[in-house]
């Protein structure tokens, strides 16, 4: 059996996501459709619109045969930890043999010959890299413009564009684990990753969520047209939760040394944050003064969503060389339990019921708590309970 994985969030899932797994299916040949999924925190730094399993559940819907959660340490993590981090669970599975992504430019060979240029260090890229990250330059932009400086025959929109970014990111680390898993590129239609314009039926996901929050005629049109209808009845009930105000009170209640482990942080980027947040207590307010040209917006959300769930440095990058676990949230009732015998067939646990909790050691185990306080959290925040050892049958 031959499993054909999508990295992704799912915030929320929409007609562009539901082609993609069409293709993905379609290019790879694949017996099964895996999802990996952020749990309820995505990697801009924010609470995912709905809960883990609603998500999860609308992706078997939309096309998946199965949706394991991205633990939340690699959820919320910049590009290069949240990719090595997913590609490090799947394969732990011989049943995934493909990789399928979404991409704005760039074949196959354009993505491994680039990733394969990004391990190739040699003494003038390190220099150069060393050089770029001395004012708070994130490791990543940083490393991409020390690449393209030393003159490497790569594409410089794979560096260059989110989409592109994240799937050489993740062609990158399948290379670093030495793993078989061969990618599949999928061009996106419509709307660009941070588009915020509305199109007919293929909008980006930030657009989707700026209509939900707008709530007028013309947005619910458009959520209508652009999502699944499964989907647009859930996005009719959307409530905002009080993640901003709750994330603030959290970076100004920890030491700054604290902060500082953050995986995002760099060069005091937790002063500048905390200092803002004691005179600006309202979070959009505190973001465009924070932000530079070092420090991004997303970051700087990461930088609180990972002190609020209380994830640091060390551990992230920790995690991603150590034993973990399979986490399933949605299965497909149909095949259910030949997919849950293939997942079963990894180098790691299988973590289907409350029981299975047991079987989770060290490294695993502070992993998987990490996933079961951003879980509580999440709960609290949006005023409802859902346990975090069900694994749904849709």
């Amino acid at each position: 059996m031959k499993f054909c994985a999508v990295i992704c969030e799912y915030n929320p899932f929409h007609n562009g996501h539901k082609y993609q797994l069409a293709e993905a299916r379609r290019l790879s040949g694949c017996d099964k459709l895996l999802c990996i999924m952020s749990g309820n925190f995505t990697q801009r730094g924010e609470p995912a619109v709905f809960h883990k399993y609603e998500r999860a559940r609308h992706a078997v819907l939309g096309g998946a045969d199965a949706v394991i959660e991205l633990p939340a340490a690699f959820a919320v993590a910049p590009a290069e930890v949240f990719a090595r981090g997913a590609i490090h669970i799947l394969a732990s599975l011989p049943a995934v043999s493909a990789l399928a992504f979404g991409c704005e430019s760039g074949t196959k060979e354009d993505f491994l010959k680039t990733a394969r240029a990004l391990l190739s260090e040699s003494k003038q890229f390190k220099a150069t890299l060393k050089e770029n990250m001395k004012d708070g330059t994130s490791y990543i932009r940083a490393r991409n413009a020390a690449l393209l400086a030393s003159g490497a025959d790569v594409d410089e929109a794979l560096l260059s564009s989110p989409n592109n970014i994240l799937g050489t990111e993740y062609c990158r680390a399948i290379l670093s684990e030495g793993s078989a898993i061969g990618p599949i590129p999928v061009p996106r239609v419509g709307g660009g990753y941070a588009d915020t314009a509305l199109f007919k039926d293929f909008s980006s996901a930030t657009a989707l969520r700026a209509a939900m929050l707008d709530g007028s005629r013309k947005a619910k049109k458009a959520l209508k047209n652009n999502l699944p209808e499964y989907v647009w009845r859930a996005a009719l009930g959307y409530k905002p939760t009080c993640y901003e105000t709750a994330a603030l009170c959290a970076i100004l209640a920890v030491p700054a040394e604290t902060a500082a482990r953050c995986t995002d942080c760099a060069e005091g980027l937790e002063n500048r944050i905390r200092s803002m947040a004691r005179t600006n207590p309202d979070f959009r307010e505190l973001l465009p003064k924070v932000v530079s040209k070092r420090y991004t917006y997303a970051r700087i959300r990461r930088v609180l969503a990972q002190n609020f769930l209380g994830i640091d440095r060390d551990s992230a990058l920790s995690y991603a060389h150590e034993p973990l676990y399979i986490r399933t949230l949605a299965v497909k009732k149909e095949g259910a339990e030949e997919t849950l015998a293939a997942l079963s067939a990894g180098k790691f646990p299988l973590i289907a019921r409350k029981s299975d909790y047991s079987l989770l050691k060290k490294d695993a185990l502070a992993c998987f708590e990490t996933d079961v306080r951003a879980n509580d959290l999440y709960n609290a925040l949006s005023g409802r309970h859902t346990g975090d050892f069900e694994t749904m049958f849709v």
